[in-house]
């Protein structure tokens, strides 16, 4: 499984964390660009746009910044990254355009959320591991073309085997325009620490009506799993896209009218 590095360790730093007593002083599973919580952190969206001149939501901002973005493994290294569209094992079957690395970057009000997120599913003895975040324009539209090529069904009997690929953008599960690339959009499993995903019912990217969260035909252990991150995400003002049990956006959005298309990497957010 491609997860960064240095996950093992976060979670080691972050059961530290949850397990400490109340008041105590227990350390925190961050980075450099560190971690606020509480209610500052909540009301932080206007903030994130106003961080500096130029920022994305500045009229003067074009999408290619990535001002206001973190990278989440430097605000909480013990969430699991498995970032399937920097590797072939997605359903275009190749690295995705703007993917330059494996990394999950996301406007830093969502990564915030998400790291809250993660310190109530750690007390259920799980991780959050996250497949995809922030994802830039030209990512979009790659995945638009290759919709649209036909010939190419390599990976139909893994993603889409009871659909057929040319019903795929007129059902929706493929679109021109994306909330991911607003960055506060983040697709998500629960996984047993420091190991593999657990079942929710189907895997990630499957194109099947079987993917509907609350659908009813999803029963036992998947079902409490899909219930438990909803109800966890939720309650950190995560929304889920009914379609799709992994799909989650931060609400309100640090930046609702910008779709940005800087390329996935560490550098993108440390320049």
């Amino acid at each position: 499984m491609a997860v960064v590095a240095g996950w093992v360790g976060g979670l080691l730093g972050a059961l530290a964390a949850v397990a400490a007593p109340a008041g105590a002083a227990a350390p925190e599973a961050v980075g450099a660009v560190g971690a606020a919580s509480g209610p500052a952190a909540r009301t932080g969206v206007a903030a994130a746009s106003r961080a500096a001149p130029g920022a994305p939501g500045d009229p003067d901002g074009p999408a290619s910044s990535a001002v206001g973005f973190v990278a989440v493994a430097e605000v909480d290294a013990s969430i699991g990254q498995e970032m399937r569209y920097a590797t072939p094992h997605n359903f275009t079957g190749a690295v995705v355009d703007g993917y330059d690395e494996p990394v999950c970057l996301l406007a830093r009000p969502a990564a915030e959320a998400l790291r809250r997120a993660q310190r109530e599913v750690l007390r259920h003895g799980y991780s959050l591991l996250v497949y995809d975040c922030y994802r830039p324009q030209r990512a979009v539209d790659r995945f638009v073309r290759w919709a649209r090529d036909g010939a190419d069904q390599s990976t139909k009997t893994e993603f889409y085997p009871r659909v057929a690929k040319d019903r795929l953008i007129p059902e929706g599960y493929i679109a021109e325009r994306s909330g991911h690339s607003r960055g506060s959009t983040v697709d998500v499993t629960l996984a047993e620490l420091g190991r593999s995903a657990l079942d929710l019912g189907t895997p990630f990217d499957f194109f099947d009506p079987l993917a509907h969260t609350d659908n009813p035909r999803v029963t036992g252990a998947a079902r409490e799993h899909r219930d438990l991150l909803k109800r966890v995400l939720g309650r950190q003002g995560f929304v889920n896209l009914p379609q799709e049990w992994w799909h989650f956006t931060c609400a309100p959005e640090a930046f609702p009218a910008t779709h940005f298309d800087f390329p996935v990497s560490v550098a993108s957010v440390h320049r």
